[in-house]
């Protein structure tokens, strides 16, 4: 593990060849030696998070609890982003960057309505997703583009307030938005308990983890074993329609971060390689602090973490107050170095 210090806790992480940058914090860079480099681009706005592109050409830069965001072209500004105002202090921004089968590099956010996702291509600003709407009351958050670019998820929450999981066919959706407003998969039904957070971990496998909260007189009864009990983490396949995997283990998962394979990054206090398929603990760095957040709705005072993984899958880069921790990655099971 390394430390590289910081003039402020980086809002974003991107590696750019071995170089970490952090688009929130104005493009500043961190070279392979630890050391920071300012750009000298600012923005007229506190931005605090990013979102980048598959391909690294677009970013979006935003205030993680606020309704404002830029589209960026490389460090040129395309156009400015907006959300509905409506509870946006209370969870996170919905907004990912993703691209399509057919190569085309889209924006997915909700720029009118908490409940309509609209999907846009980055360079022309075209919504690929005109037509009649009907939305559920769902509040979206963490969006995330299927590698493949085929499918999205939305590990946002409902009102009690409750935090759920939906994955959409992008595809289909291209061809009838309206598949966007309805409940995705897994469904409640195979739900029992919530959900704190969902990644991918490839095109067609989701990690989701559940915190203890039970979903009592919903759907699932408790006895279903077809749902997802609380704390668990398992494993939800799209093409299937099934669980793949289930294990119980961590009171609290915290937020998931696909790092290859059937990996993740457990973040909650301090961050945990686990085995998705398992519950396996394959490394910890208990001295790393990150926040213990659980969700994407409800505490401001516990934000988002923030992480970047290599490209080449042996380190992750982790923000800590006033620095970075580059975590490396154990190669196998068996290799649990820290």
């Amino acid at each position: 593990m390394r430390i590289f210090k910081a003039s402020g806790t980086p809002g974003s992480l991107r590696w750019d060849g071995d170089e970490l940058v952090d688009a929130a914090g104005a493009f500043r860079r961190w070279t392979p030696d630890g050391a920071e480099h300012a750009s000298g681009f600012r923005y007229g706005y506190e931005f605090d998070r990013a979102a980048h592109s598959p391909s690294g050409r677009w970013t979006v830069v935003y205030e993680e609890r606020g309704t404002k965001a830029l589209l960026l072209d490389g460090q040129r500004i395309a156009r400015e982003l907006d959300r509905s105002h409506y509870s946006a202090r209370d969870y996170d921004y919905p907004v990912a960057l993703g691209t399509l089968p057919d190569g085309r590099e889209v924006l997915v956010h909700c720029p009118e309505e908490y409940n309509v996702l609209e999907v846009e291509d980055a360079a022309s600003g075209e919504r690929l997703t005109s037509g009649p709407r009907e939305p559920r009351d769902f509040f979206h958050s963490r969006l995330a583009v299927s590698p493949d670019g085929r499918r999205l998820l939305s590990a946002g929450w409902v009102w009690s307030p409750f935090g759920l999981v939906s994955a959409y066919d992008l595809e289909a959706a291209a061809a009838n938005p309206s598949l966007l407003d309805g409940q995705g998969a897994p469904g409640n039904a195979a739900l029992d308990a919530e959900v704190s957070s969902a990644c991918w971990l490839d095109s067609d496998r989701l990690a989701v983890a559940a915190n203890d909260w039970d979903l009592g007189a919903g759907e699932a009864d408790g006895e279903d074993q077809r749902a997802l009990g609380v704390r668990e983490l398992a494993v939800w396949s799209c093409s299937a329609a099934r669980w793949l995997h289930r294990s119980a283990g961590a009171a609290d998962w915290g937020t998931l971060v696909p790092c290859g394979g059937n990996r993740v990054l457990s973040l909650y206090g301090h961050p945990r390689l686990v085995d998705a398929t398992d519950g396996t603990v394959l490394a910890e760095w208990p001295d790393v602090a990150v926040p213990r957040r659980d969700g994407a709705y409800g505490v401001t005072h516990f934000p988002s973490p923030v992480t970047a993984l290599h490209g080449d899958g042996t380190r992750v880069a982790v923000a800590v107050e006033n620095g970075i921790a580059v975590l490396e990655l154990p190669r196998d099971r068996q290799d649990r170095r820290i």
